[in-house]
Formats: structure tokens, C-alpha cells, sequence
């Protein structure tokens, strides 16, 4: 161990690294002040309210644990899934085996699809009304990628980057591209109209709020930015976007409790998350304190790039969607967020989702879902 100077040690102590240090003094006062405020903490399954003054914590569930998220990622992965047995056959690996379990699953996901599946077992609130579209596309979706995959098995040189575009991704009546953004929105509304709802009717005092979006979020690099993360669009959305942005913070190391857990273990976090937010705002009110007089941070969305202009190639941040036609600006976002690491793969369109919401009033039938409303998907033999 290297040598560490004993009075030194005690000077750091003394504000940072001791229960009875300044920082913890602090920490402590910060948590007191806001004893009554409400605070919602997001994890990667459940979203909990402490209402704050000894009021038990409420808890509303999304993604994996809700109806019809397995069965829409399903579809949306269908296009990686055939990517990645393109790149397994490029680099020489073997692919048949896993083609031949997609097509067999594929081919039973088809027969079990129908009207009746969507409207009455899956039944989404926010679905209602588009049961017999989604059935089509869900229909379609396993249609091309038998086609593609029969073709494929029956000559592998048929598996190739080039096909997999002009034939599959991009091709046929309704290209396979169009549709995975259908699904990645369908599921990033049914989410967040559940979560504006819930949330809605909580009578929160939103300037009061402390959100911590806690622990990971999808891949172990995504959503640790509030741009990145589609919880922290959700939760504000929820507010009508008056949470103020500087009181929410994402903290991927924070504590959490598994899916499912008891309520008890889940008030037994409110403490420990209240510090860890008391004790990130504390540091953050120094700065007026110390630094007055000098340019201050101010907290926001970075600006989305405008894909209008042909000349652009590349991009830092999810583009702007212009309206629910614009499929070189969604299908861009499929691309950015399967290589920005921080990029949740499931988020490229649940912040345009929450916008479609705010502006309609939480009203999912009055939403224009990107390659489902106005589109037509035909039955493939």
C-alpha cells in the first residue's frame, strides 16, 4: 500500500470521506429540507413514488413485466437477428444452425399471430383501435423474414449485407425498416402513456420533485445522459415538462431492488436514494455559492441535427423527426442507436413517442404512429 501522510488523511476526511464529515453534515441538511417532497425513482423495470413524509411508496411497472413488450421486441429484433447471421456467414462462422431456429420460430410466431391475440390476450389500452393493423404487420414482418431466410438456406450466397438491404430491409412493399420503427414506437408509447397516466394522477408537486433514474438501463453504456435516456423523456413528459431538468439525475450505481419485490424492500430504498439526490444537489448549490458572477450551467436537451439536408453523412445526436413520414431521420435513429454506446437500443423513437403524447394530450388513438398509420401491409405467401 503506498504511503499515505496521517494528518493529510484526516484534512480529507474532514469534508469528504467521514459519516461526520462536512460533506455528510451537509448531505444530511439537504435531505431534511426535503423530507416531504416527493420523489420518483426509475429503475430499469418499475418506476416508484415516495410521496415523502413517511407516505408508503407506490409502484407502477414497464417494459419487460408489462403486456405486449416481449411480443413487439420480438419483431423489432427481427432485423438484428438477420444482420447478425449475415456478419456470422461474412466472417466465417457458422450461421445455419441459428438461421433454421429464426425461420422455425419465425414460421410459429406467424401462426400464432392473429386479430384476436392483439385485442384480447395482449390487450394494450394504448393499442386499442389498431389491433387488426399491428396483426398485419406483425403478419408481414415474419412473412419477409421466412422468404428471406428460405432463400438464404437454399443458397447462402444469398446472405450478404447488399441482399439483406435491397431485399429485405429496404425492400419488398412495406420495407422491413418501416416497420421495426413501428414497433419501436408502439412500444415506447404504450410505456409512456402508462407512465403520464400513472404519474398524472398523482397530483405531484413538480417544481418539489427529486427524480433519480436508478441503476442500469439497457446496455451497460446507454441512457446515463438525459438525452440518452428514455425514462428521464417519460418521467418528464409526464410532468408537461415542468420538472425542472436540474432535478433529475441519472445514477447508474445507484441502489435498486430486483423486478417484483415486496413493498417493504422497496420503501427500504427511500432513504439511501434520497441521500444519494440530496447529496448530488448539495455539491451542484456550491457553485453559486463559490463561483457567483461567473457563466452558470444551465441544464437541457442538446439540439438535434436537421436531416433535411441531403449533404449531411453523419451525425453526434439523434436526429429530428419532422413528421411520422420522415424515414431518413427515423431509420437514421435506428442506426445511432445501435452504434452510439450510450444510445438505449430500444429508445431511438420513445422521446418523438412522448411528444406525440404531450401535444395530444395523452391520447394515444390521436397519435400518427410511424409505419402504421396510413400504412398498408399486404399478405405474403
Amino acid at each position: 500500500m503506498s504511503y499515505r501522510n496521517p494528518q493529510l488523511v484526516d484534512l480529507f476526511n474532514a469534508y469528504t470521506a467521514d459519516p461526520n464529515s462536512i460533506g455528510a453534515q451537509l448531505t444530511d441538511a439537504v435531505v431534511e429540507r426535503g423530507g416531504d417532497d416527493p420523489l420518483i425513482a426509475a429503475t430499469s423495470t418499475d418506476v416508484v413514488l415516495y410521496p415523502g413524509s413517511g407516505k408508503p411508496p407506490e409502484v407502477e411497472g414497464f417494459r419487460m413485466s408489462t403486456r405486449g413488450f416481449i411480443e413487439l421486441a420480438a419483431v423489432s429484433h427481427l432485423g438484428p437477428a438477420v444482420a447478425s447471421l449475415v456478419t456470422l456467414r461474412t466472417i466465417g462462422r457458422p450461421w445455419r444452425p441459428a438461421a433454421e431456429r429464426l425461420l422455425a420460430t419465425t414460421v410459429a410466431a406467424r401462426a400464432a399471430n392473429d386479430v384476436e391475440l392483439w385485442r384480447e390476450e395482449i390487450a394494450v389500452a394504448a393499442f386499442h383501435g389498431r389491433e387488426r393493423a399491428i396483426a398485419a404487420m406483425v403478419d408481414y414482418a415474419c412473412a419477409m423474414t421466412e422468404r428471406y431466410l428460405r432463400a438464404a438456406l437454399a443458397d447462402d450466397r444469398r446472405l450478404t449485407a447488399e441482399t439483406l438491404r435491397r431485399d429485405y430491409l429496404e425492400g419488398g412493399p412495406v420495407p422491413v425498416n418501416t416497420l421495426m420503427i413501428a414497433t419501436f414506437f408502439l412500444t415506447g408509447m404504450d410505456i409512456a402513456h402508462r407512465l403520464m397516466s400513472w404519474l398524472g394522477a398523482q397530483g405531484i408537486d413538480w417544481d418539489r420533485a427529486m427524480v433519480v433514474i436508478a441503476g442500469q438501463q439497457g446496455r451497460p453504456t446507454s441512457g446515463v445522459t438525459w438525452n440518452t435516456s428514455s425514462i428521464a423523456m417519460m418521467v418528464r413528459g409526464a410532468s408537461l415538462n415542468r420538472l425542472p431538468m436540474d432535478r433529475l439525475y441519472l445514477a447508474p450505481h445507484a441502489p435498486t431492488v430486483p423486478a417484483g419485490s415486496d413493498l417493504d424492500q422497496v420503501a427500504a430504498l427511500e432513504q439511501p436514494l434520497r441521500r444519494i439526490w440530496a447529496n448530488t444537489r448539495a455539491t451542484a448549490e456550491l457553485g453559486e455559492t463559490m463561483f457567483h458572477g461567473y457563466p452558470r450551467f444551465a441544464s437541457g436537451v442538446v439540439a438535434a441535427p436537421d436531416l433535411t439536408d441531403p449533404e449531411i453523412t453523419q451525425v453526434a445526436e439523434m436526429p429530428r423527426v419532422h413528421s411520422p413520414d420522415d424515414m431518413r431521420a427515423l431509420v437514421t435513429r435506428m442506426r445511432v442507436v445501435l452504434e452510439d454506446p450510450r444510445q438505449l437500443l430500444s429508445g431511438c423513437v420513445a422521446d418523438y413517442a412522448v411528444a406525440q403524447l404531450v401535444a395530444t394530450g395523452n391520447d394515444p388513438s390521436a397519435v400518427a404512429v410511424p409505419g402504421l398509420t396510413g400504412v398498408s401491409y399486404p399478405v405474403l405467401s
